[in-house]
């Protein structure tokens, strides 16, 4: 019996987040669709950050920061003074940021990189670029609540903003991930894309 109970400790103790999240996903997707699943099987993870309670949808769930039920309720995060762009492998923000939205969180991941934003300078280059991924973000949750021309609109946007900065930039080559957030918004690609951050 002991040996059984160590054994049981054991493999709870391997359970890491992805089988946590898997299993998360099961649950919530036996009860409604109440949030948006990710792509199966689970992406690569870029940083060991844990993830949200849920994938705020409005009017799904509780506000994160302003309802005290809220998955994020009273937290403060600390926001970075610098981003170096050249540096952004090592930027625990911007990459929980990719994790949070290659697992559709995607009204956490454009929070999260908002501080990022901010710490890089709004209208800079970096600025510019990282207020695209925000935009192309909140695009997907939209896409999710049926309102197809906004997201569309912000999709658009987030690309023009995107352009402005080398080809693969904070590791993310843009020119396909436009192929696969406009064929994902076209129906031709079934899944959310992922960002594939190059070179990490």
């Amino acid at each position: 019996y002991t040996e059984n109970r160590c054994t049981r400790a054991r493999i709870a103790a391997c359970c890491d987040q992805r089988n946590l999240e898997l299993l998360r996903l099961k649950i919530v997707s036996s009860l409604s669709n109440a949030e948006p699943l990710p792509p199966d099987p689970l992406p690569a993870r870029y940083s060991s950050l844990a993830f949200p309670a849920y994938r705020f949808v409005p009017g799904r769930n509780p506000h994160p920061t302003r309802d005290p039920n809220g998955h994020s309720y009273g937290v403060q995060r600390g926001v970075a003074a610098y981003f170096d762009p050249n540096g952004w492998c090592t930027c625990a923000d911007y990459l929980y940021g990719v994790d949070l939205f290659n697992y559709a969180y995607w009204w956490e991941a454009h929070e999260i990189w908002e501080g990022v934003w901010v710490a890089a300078g709004r209208h800079t280059q970096t600025g510019q670029f990282l207020q695209g991924l925000i935009q192309i973000s909140v695009a997907h949750l939209k896409w999710f609540q049926g309102l197809t021309r906004p997201a569309r609109r912000l999709v658009r946007e987030g690309f023009v903003r995107m352009g402005q900065s080398p080809p693969t930039f904070l590791g993310i080559e843009v020119a396909l991930l436009q192929r696969d957030v406009e064929a994902y918004f076209a129906g031709i690609r079934p899944v959310p894309p992922l960002i594939q951050l190059a070179g990490y």
